[in-house]
């Protein structure tokens, strides 16, 4: 007789842990599948996002520019350290350490919610059954319901086939023992940005290839040419157009071909990051029983509620449609809790909001002025920049600008798009106004604690009527 659950869930990523644990805190009887091994041979949670993705990316980020913060810019605010240095080996050490804090509050929180933790690689059978396997060994276990929080995979492509130590995809940009000279990435995107900042700021000479012709389309096209203005301004060498064909290692460095619109060209690099997207993992996961269906880009396919092709089976995350977000796969695993406890639960796709953490940080959410265009919706818009914020001129951070998209007609917020500092927590204010269908001047009628770079946002509502204080208006006051 097999092991009965409530729930079994498949992967103890951001959205498969988060899903485990809310079904164990309503009540449910709930094991989660994780197969991730570290380096040491330990089955560790938090897939992606903890182990190689967004926590230790983040920890070099910081580390990289509180470095280039000491050494470019403590002088100017009256702070002489004299020479500064990187240590690469002790920022890796700093980065691993905050992983393994972060891996080891999910087992702790495992254990304080009651959740089974299941070592092993799990694959549904069918709507009622998910066998877990490790070094040989099998296991099927039942359960009433079934999650699916599989993740996804870097994206590889043929003109860069990886090479260890040289071709690399950004878990092994996160392990450079030594500062590239020279260092090629491939693509323009989040992690392409994200990770050509990290060794930009501690040395290397950072060259950015992207095969499309605008830069950050999904962003606010206002926001995307000062995001790229300052990232080149910070040596970040971005090629736009420019189509990768081929590549030559000799064991010491790597010879990248490509095309753009001079014509062929051939560039070479000591390293090079592939980070051309990513794809959803389901490799071994379903069974020829499981009737769980997917779409034609290998996508799980599921409706609003997560609910896959087969009744009782739900599939959360990376592994189905809209942003590859860890916070959109946990408020997706919530969101399935919940209704397999019974509960009445939906999710806001509208508003869920993205982040590049390159410094200055670009944040998003919402529609952008060129989707309200295309898609013939009449907005007025109202930006500020934080060159005219006290609080961000105190920071000696006063880059970038804050822009507001609301319906012409409604004054409801239809979006809001920020690079500056601290960008990916002013955009919280975003995401709630729009959760709550707020207005323009709901968040222009607002009181905002002074001096704070939130103050930005409070402008530029009140810009999209004209009336902001603090800069000069192009519209008449009503």
């Amino acid at each position: 007789m097999a092991d009965k659950f409530d729930v079994i869930v498949i992967g103890a990523g951001p959205g498969g842990y988060v899903a485990a644990i809310r079904a164990a805190q309503l009540g449910l009887k709930t094991a989660c599948v994780e197969k991730w091994v570290n380096k040491e041979g330990k089955t560790v949670h938090g897939g992606t996002c903890l182990n190689v993705g967004c926590i230790p990316s983040k920890a070099l980020l910081e580390s990289s520019h509180k470095f280039v913060e000491a050494r470019d810019h403590f002088a100017e605010v009256g702070i002489n350290v004299g020479d500064v240095s990187a240590d690469i080996p002790k920022m890796l050490e700093f980065k691993n350490q905050v992983i393994a804090k972060n891996v080891g509050g999910i087992s702790a929180l495992f254990k304080a919610n009651g959740v089974t933790a299941l070592e092993g690689a799990g694959k549904v059978l069918s709507s009622k059954q998910v066998e877990v396997s490790k070094d040989g060994d099998k296991a099927v276990y039942e359960a009433e319901h079934i999650v699916i929080a599989s993740g996804s995979v870097p994206v590889e492509i043929p003109p860069t086939p990886l090479t260890e130590g040289l071709i690399v995809d950004s878990t092994g940009a996160l392990e450079f023992e030594e500062t590239p000279k020279r260092l090629g990435v491939i693509g323009a995107g989040v992690i392409g940005l994200e990770l050509g900042s990290v060794w930009s700021r501690l040395g290397s000479e950072v060259t950015v290839l992207e095969a499309m012709d605008s830069f950050l389309p999904m962003v606010d096209s206002a926001i995307a040419k000062e995001t790229q203005k300052l990232l080149k301004k910070q040596g970040l060498d971005i090629k736009m157009g420019a189509r990768v064909t081929g590549s030559e290692t000799n064991g010491k460095e790597v010879t990248v071909k490509y095309t753009d619109a001079k014509g062929e060209q051939e560039q070479v690099f000591d390293k090079l990051i592939v980070c051309v997207g990513r794809r959803p993992y389901t490799q071994g996961l379903l069974g020829e029983d499981a009737g769980v269906k997917l779409d034609e880009r290998g996508f799980i396919f599921v409706d609003d509620q997560c609910r896959t092709s087969v009744p009782g089976v739900y599939a959360i995350g990376d592994c189905v449609r809209g942003p590859m977000l860890a916070h959109k796969a946990s408020e997706e695993g919530v969101m399935v809790a919940d209704i397999i406890a019974g509960h009445k639960a939906e999710m806001n796709y509208d508003a869920i909001p993205s982040v590049i953490y390159t410094s200055p940080e670009v944040a998003w959410v919402g529609i952008t002025e060129q989707d309200a265009k295309a898609a013939g919706i009449e907005i007025k818009t109202g930006s500020f920049p934080f060159s005219a914020n006290g609080r961000a001129l105190a920071n000696h951070a006063s880059e970038g600008m804050a822009k507001i998209i609301a319906d012409a007609e409604t004054d409801r917020i239809l979006g809001m798009h920020i690079v500056g500092q601290h960008a990916g927590e002013l955009i919280a204010q975003g995401v709630i106004a729009m959760e709550f269908g707020s207005s323009a001047e709901d968040l222009a009628l607002t009181c905002y604690a002074h001096p704070t770079t939130a103050e930005a946002v409070h402008e530029a509502a009140l810009a999209v009527d004209g009336h902001a204080i603090h800069m000069a208006n192009r519209k008449k006051r009503k």
